[in-house]
């Protein structure tokens, strides 16, 4: 992760949780981050030196005002005006860390031959939670794979929960 995204990441989530709005910045922050990954385009337009920083950042007022939080807003202004937008992954990345980190949520990823029953899924969830005191959050894991960042790249609804994806633009080396 970059020191860009470990400072701006985490000032986001200090200031958010400050708030008690950790949750839905984090939730917003994720769908933003994919939106932008989705439309390299759209971001490419936000980093051109030769627009003035506050055409950008009317461009981003005009996308998201009223659609997230004022403070997310703000925050992808101030990434935009320092040229530092191509770093909202790692924002992204520190901020729900931190979020996992302060609510004692732990991401894990279990690898078996064939697939766990809801039962197992369940015992082995309990167990991982007993050993290591921590909420384990399998879907925070799932984030972490590649199959995960395939459909996420290739999905055109910001809900992960209920894929939209664009088959017509995935290559091979995709699969």
């Amino acid at each position: 992760m970059t020191d860009v995204g470990k400072m701006y990441g985490g000032a986001l989530f200090e200031l958010c949780a400050e708030e008690a709005r950790d949750e839905a910045v984090r939730d917003q922050l994720r769908q933003v981050t994919a939106l932008m990954r989705e439309n390299p385009d759209y971001e490419k337009l936000l980093c051109t030196p030769s627009i003035p920083k506050a055409e950008r950042c009317a461009l981003l007022d005009e996308a998201l005002r009223g659609q997230v939080d004022p403070y997310l807003l703000n925050f992808l202004k101030i990434l935009c005006e320092n040229g530092t937008l191509r770093q909202l992954s790692a924002c992204e990345k520190e901020f729900s860390a931190r979020y996992n980190a302060a609510r004692g949520i732990l991401p894990a990823k279990a690898v078996s031959a064939v697939p766990l029953t809801e039962d197992a899924a369940a015992r082995l969830k309990a167990k991982l939670e007993s050993l290591t005191g921590k909420t384990v959050d399998k879907k925070e894991a799932a984030k972490g794979t590649i199959a995960y960042g395939i459909l996420q790249a290739h999905n055109t609804s910001p809900d992960m929960d209920n894929l939209q994806l664009k088959f017509d633009s995935m290559t091979s080396h995709d699969i």
